[in-house]
């Protein structure tokens, strides 16, 4: 059945349609990825609402392609203009500017194009190879795991969160109110619901957009002029010394795409933070540490690796459980939602939407082959890109939004929703409150009260389901228990022990 469904994959994947939106949300990723202060999260926001009239298959298609392209395509500013298109390359700023200043701004953007075509090659096949025992593991996954796994991407907030660890307990625990509006999913309560417009709760693609697109615009606003300053001007000198520089470190092609993959599969965490592991490690192991921060090329590669390796590595949680490994794959689930896709076994189940899993999987890998081959060829173009000028990139995000948002359910109270969002999503980054965190509440919300509600009802309302096994046999619900308390009680203990050994 594995196989009926992989040859099924494959032929759904090579018809002329499919083959369009994939090239189609490469290409527009690429672009997003390319305009500094866009990013993944909101192209994709953008596009889904747009995705209603497409089948599941191409709508899902079109998503992972501008996932995947905006990834490559966020080192382009942060190589030519030392601003990163998205957070995920931030670490790529550190050599691959300088190696601009110096004149091989072709290097590094064909170091940049190769490094992740290869990383993501290497990390969606290993995803495929091992899908099979993945199908064993989540198959057996039963809803009182589920929300263990619920609970523990929520746990996760102690580890992502950066800086004050009170402000991202805050903010995931305001999303987590945002999913009680509307009618309660199993026992059909109405929770705050006081106009009809909200039986169905606050919409959760019009809080990504709100969050993303409009929270992201609001910024730009504050920004004069257009979002590159000065000329950009690059050659194709350099473009052959770029492939061949990837080729000669395939060690740090290959650690730093594995960094990617394992630390994407980690709910919360995302591409940003594998981005500066990977680096990190390059420095780490390198004979010449010194050299990087000054126009090192293995520093590019490690980044760059890390950055596509990271989209593998999302996709485990994301399809598995409905839990985002970051921003970009939330807003994927909310496009397996709005399309009645859920992710969970049935994703995994030959008999239910496995085709569609390895159609979106195989989709990666060819998105990988045309990332290299049009940023290769792109190269001497892809400046253009960064003298957008803000004028026009706003009043055409803002109205993507609004009209995307109101046609997906034609309900008014999503046009409030998005404004809102909008506004809190912009003082959650200006104050530094952590938006990841927020995201996560919004996600997990539902998921963690439905499959509370079902195990209750499993263990005629005992919560020792989920850490007795000896009496229910569910020894992973324990070792998911275990591992919950660790993380949200450990930070306070690592504390506690490092100021018992100071004094």
């Amino acid at each position: 059945m594995t196989v009926e469904s992989f040859i099924g994959a494959v032929e759904a994947l090579l018809t002329v349609e499919t083959m369009i939106w994939l090239l189609a949300g490469v290409i527009i990723g690429i672009i997003v990825g390319g305009l500094p202060g866009l990013g993944p999260p909101l192209g994709m926001a953008i596009i889904l609402p747009l995705t209603l009239p497409l089948e599941a298959a191409s709508a899902i298609i079109l998503l992972v392609g501008v996932y995947s392209g905006s990834m490559y395509g966020g080192s382009i500013a942060a190589i030519l203009i030392n601003t990163p298109g998205v957070s995920s390359s931030a670490a790529t700023m550190f050599d691959g500017y300088p190696m601009s200043k110096q004149g091989r701004a072709a290097t590094a953007l064909a170091i940049s194009a190769t490094a992740s075509a290869f990383a993501g090659l290497f990390t969606i096949t290993a995803l495929i190879l091992f899908s099979p025992g993945l199908i064993e593991m989540v198959l057996r996954v039963g809803t009182p795991e589920r929300f263990l796994v619920a609970i523990l991407g929520l746990a996760m907030i102690t580890v992502v969160t950066r800086g004050s660890f009170a402000k991202g307990i805050l903010a995931g625990v305001a999303g987590l109110l945002v999913t009680t509006v509307g009618i309660a999913p199993m026992s059909l309560d109405q929770r705050y619901s006081e106009t009809m417009y909200l039986y169905d709760g606050i919409d959760f693609v019009a809080v990504l957009i709100g969050l993303f697109a409009i929270a992201e615009m609001m910024k730009l606003a504050g920004q004069e002029g257009g979002i590159a300053k000065g000329d950009v001007t690059i050659d194709r000198a350099g473009i052959t010394e770029g492939i061949v520089s990837t080729l000669k470190h395939p060690i740090t092609v290959f650690k730093s795409a594995n960094i990617g993959m394992i630390v994407g599969a980690i709910p919360g965490a995302g591409a940003t933070v594998s981005n500066f592991v990977a680096y990190s490690e390059a420095v780490r192991s390198s004979s010449d540490p010194d050299s990087f921060g000054s126009g090192n090329e293995i520093g590019v590669i490690a980044s760059e690796a890390s950055n596509n390796g990271t989209v593998a590595g999302s996709l485990v949680p994301a399809i598995s459980f409905g839990i985002p490994g970051s921003s970009s794959t939330a807003v994927l689930i909310g496009g397996l939602l709005m399309h009645d896709l859920r992710p969970g076994p049935s994703m995994f189940d030959p008999s239910g939407e496995l085709t569609l899993t390895y159609t979106m999987l195989l989709a990666l890998l060819v998105g990988n082959v045309v990332i290299l081959l049009f940023g290769l060829s792109m190269v001497t173009q892809l400046g253009y890109l960064t003298k957008i000028d803000t004028d026009y990139i706003i009043p055409m995000v803002v109205v993507l939004s609004f009209l995307g948002t109101y046609a997906l359910r034609i309900n008014p109270i999503d046009i409030l929703t998005i404004i809102v969002f909008g506004v809190i999503g912009f003082y959650m980054v200006r104050y530094n409150y952590s938006v990841i965190a927020f995201v996560l509440g919004v996600v997990l919300g539902d998921i963690a009260e439905e499959n509370l509600y079902t195990s209750l009802q499993l263990s005629d309302g005992s919560y020792m389901i989920f850490v007795n096994p000896l009496e229910y046999g569910r020894w992973l619900s324990f070792v998911l228990s275990v591992v919950i308390v660790a993380l949200v009680f450990g930070p306070f203990v690592k504390r506690w022990w490092a100021d018992r050994i100071s004094s």
